[in-house]
């Protein structure tokens, strides 16, 4: 080591010259022919593995029939009337333009809705709106007749109490370049708004829909690193500053967190990686963990000067100190990041990806330039010839009289709190990964309240032979099961290909109410179906609806926007419900809003294992750096602890575990083994160099770093406390307890380990703290050498 330090600052100009340029290097990774070159991709599917079950199910129904990606305009006068002459005209010509939306393949609204009715002996089909010219009181009632009865546009198309519509544009993205199709679409839609919005002031235009939640992802992150990222910076250098008091220590921090978090964003361009909600908070997360790296070697650096030594003996004794435990608690936290590999949602493993790889940039440059600039820079400090009794030694000297209560209470504590774990239940609501701010979120809040959720479940029935939906058998089937949906408490719509070819039997017999029923013989009803699709204009055929060999059909069914739990119990009843039909026929099922309940459920097993494997990883690597396998096993405790009173806090005041939730014990493990790392580090050094008594080696712990643990503590907790503002609720929620475990680990560090320490020394260990009593009776109030 002593080699080491030498050559650092022998040679300062040329470390810092040899890191600035690698930097550079690196981050050239991130530019191509002058361009950003890390792509944000939008599209919600980025958070599913090629494998996976529900996402497969969903492309191959998506194959069958047509993509269900949508952008839904919604228009709500604010006369709470749908059926006015103005909005209705505003639908009808919203209904057109949106025709030219980028990408459509499909345009629906109450205007455009193909109104089948007898007319003698023909059936006549058009729009329910042919011109907005034309409408008059007569046309008017008749649109908001059909509208209130049509079950395939109430409350999806139409609001019950008619005070709100909704134009749904069906988007077929090429899916060549997704960070380009989507923000196009998101764009194209969003001029159209603006401009209805100056055309008709009067009514309220909003959007909603999978497309605009796509876009929302991007928008949201980038909107919060605008934001965070200067905010963080600002935090670290009032929390340096204040608590270091030192503008160069301070300096030399950000220099060191802007070279990690540059370099890990090239090195993550070089590998082709792109970003997404989740991994776009890599680089707050970084600059945060980058610091607790250099306020160990600054404080103790500080320490040195202030008790006589000149400024590169200090920086020396302190990279001497410093190195293996600043090692360890780098290696920790990145093996607990990268824990993060183990989920199931890929955007969680470039996160743990990313910040792994910034963590040991920030340890490498801690013990290189970092140095280096110390060593540089005009640093003055006033020494202090005595020891004056600070907040650390006060701690100290609390902990170790009140020793034999303060472990049983903690104990206490702890258990009271982690007992709460199994009030935590799994319940994601994919829309309220945004909060308020967030357009779509406030759109689609709306249209849950006024017309449907955006919660849905896609059933594909297979009648198992080709034309066999024209089957009375299977069409009875289908109508039944459509109808037993229709009866659940949360449905607000089910779309059946079954309750058209009612209304086209009711046209057929004269518009009979008595005739609402399905055709009786399978040729009727292919004349029917034969004569509808013949009769449709161009983009509003049925294949939404029909495979290409009419052998299978697809039923949508819209649900009030259910968490993820009330999702998983809905599949269950309904397969449930096709199992004891006892039919021939198949039933597929798939949808969004199933893909991301059930990745909730999987990705908290996956992370389980991960944090297992972690824990066991960094046990054994403790226990070799330590060169004690009973400290190793005693620092199981003080790390596995804060995550479960962190999640025993949660179950007890939230009761909510999402999908950002999910990672948190991986994140938080290698995070909270640093301040374990570090005072036990202290401990062992004050035990085995100095011969102190166990008690003392406590007070040699809090002395030399129970400041600098208390400032990376706190640096931490406003980094991630910073994180827990983000409008992306993923992110929000996974910065939010993780702070509070950090808070709950260095509480852990301070209250419960030391008294833990110094009851379970070894008998070798007190007949030697009694036999070097006897010789000198000054070591027992040593304190610092």
């Amino acid at each position: 080591m002593e080699k080491y330090s030498d050559f650092i600052l022998r040679n300062r100009l040329l470390v810092i010259a040899a890191v600035l340029i690698f930097v550079g290097i690196a981050f050239s990774g991130a530019f191509k022919d002058g361009q950003w070159n890390i792509p944000f991709k939008s599209d919600y599917k980025t958070f599913f593995k090629d494998n996976n079950k529900q996402l497969n199910d969903f492309l191959s129904l998506q194959k069958i029939y047509s993509k269900s990606d949508n952008v839904a305009f919604i228009v709500a006068p604010k006369d709470g009337n749908v059926f006015t002459k103005e909005t209705l005209t505003a639908i009808w010509e919203l209904t057109n333009e949106a025709w030219q939306v980028t990408y459509n393949s499909r345009v629906d609204s109450i205007t455009n809705f193909q109104y089948s009715f007898a007319e003698g002996d023909d059936l006549m089909i058009e729009d329910l709106v042919l011109e907005a010219d034309m409408l008059d009181d007569e046309l008017i009632a008749r649109a908001k007749r059909v509208s209130l009865s049509e079950p395939i546009l109430k409350k999806k198309l139409i609001s019950e109490n008619s005070d709100a519509a909704v134009v749904n544009v069906t988007i077929r993205l090429p899916a060549i370049d997704m960070t380009a199709e989507v923000p196009e679409v998101a764009a194209s839609v969003r001029a159209i708004r603006d401009d209805f919005a100056k055309r008709y002031p009067d009514i309220q235009f909003m959007l909603s829909g999978m497309i605009m939640m796509n876009t929302s992802f991007p928008e949201a992150s980038k909107a919060d690193s605008s934001v965070k990222i200067p905010l963080m910076l600002l935090v670290v250098i009032l929390a340096v500053g204040l608590l270091l008091r030192t503008i160069t220590g301070t300096f030399a921090t950000l220099l060191i967190i802007l070279t990690s978090v540059l370099g890990t964003m090239g090195i993550w361009g070089w590998l082709g990686g792109y970003l997404t909600g989740p991994s776009a908070g890599s680089p707050t997360v970084i600059l945060t963990l980058a610091v607790a790296d250099c306020v160990h070697v600054l404080s103790t650096f500080y320490y040195n000067m202030r008790h006589g030594m000149d400024k590169n003996e200090a920086i020396k004794d302190s990279l001497r100190v410093n190195m293996q435990p600043v090692f360890l608690t780098s290696i920790t936290t990145a093996i607990g990041f990268l824990t993060m590999n183990f989920s199931d949602a890929p955007p969680f493993a470039h996160l743990g990806n990313m910040v792994a790889i910034g963590v040991m940039l920030a340890f490498a440059f801690s013990v290189t330039i970092f140095p280096a600039m110390l060593s540089l820079l005009p640093i003055k400090v006033k020494q202090t010839a005595e020891h004056k009794v600070d907040m650390m030694d006060k701690l100290a000297n609390f902990v170790i009289g009140n020793r034999k209560w303060l472990l049983p209470v903690s104990t206490v504590v702890i258990i009271g709190f982690a007992s709460f774990v199994p009030s935590n239940q799994l319940n994601d609501d994919f829309v309220k990964y945004f909060d308020e701010r967030v357009p779509f979120r406030n759109a689609t809040d709306f249209m849950q309240e006024h017309l449907s959720g955006m919660t849905t479940l896609e059933l594909s029935f297979d009648s198992n032979k080709s034309s066999g939906i024209n089957d009375p058998k299977f069409l009875k089937f289908v109508a039944d099961f459509s109808d037993w949906l229709r009866e659940m408490e949360k449905t607000d719509n089910v779309n059946t290909i079954t309750d058209t070819l009612k209304r086209l039997n009711r046209n057929m017999h004269g518009d009979d109410p008595a005739w609402y029923i399905l055709p009786d013989q399978q040729e009727l009803a292919a004349q029917y179906l034969l004569l509808y699709e013949l009769s449709l204009p161009q983009g509003l055929d049925v294949n939404n609806q029909l495979n290409v060999d009419k052998s299978s059909t697809r039923v949508i069914a819209t649900f009030q926007n259910l968490t993820s739990n009330e999702i998983l119990e809905l599949e269950q009843k309904v397969l449930r419900h096709f199992n004891e039909q006892n039919s021939e026929y198949g039933l597929s099922l798939a949808s969004p809003s199933l893909m991301f309940a059930h990745i909730g459920s999987t990705n908290i097993v996956s992370m389980l294992k991960g944090s297992s494997l972690a824990l066991i990883l960094i046990s054994i690597l403790l226990g070799f750096a330590l060169r004690s396998v009973k400290f190793g096993l005693i620092s199981l405790i003080p790390n596995l602890t804060p995550a479960a009173v962190g999640f025993g806090v949660w179950g007890l005041f939230v009761g909510e575990v999402g999908l950002g939730l999910s990672v948190v014990m991986g994140v938080t493990l290698g995070i909270i083994v640093d301040d374990t790392v570090h005072f036990l580090s202290k401990y062992i050094r004050a035990r085995r160099e100095k011969g102190l008594s166990s008690e003392d080696a406590v007070r040699y712990s809090f002395a030399s770093v129970g400041r600098a643990l208390w400032i990376t503590t706190m640096v931490l907790i406003a980094g991630f406390g910073v994180m827990a503002t983000s409008s992306f609720k993923v992110n929000a929620d996974m910065g939010l307890l993780t702070a509070v475990t950090i808070l709950i680990a260095l509480i852990i560090d301070f209250l419960f380990l030391p008294p833990l320490l110094m009851l379970l020394k070894s008998k070798k260990d007190k007949e030697a703290e009694r036999e070097a009593k006897l010789k000198n009776p000054e070591l027992a109030r040593a304190t610092r050498e």
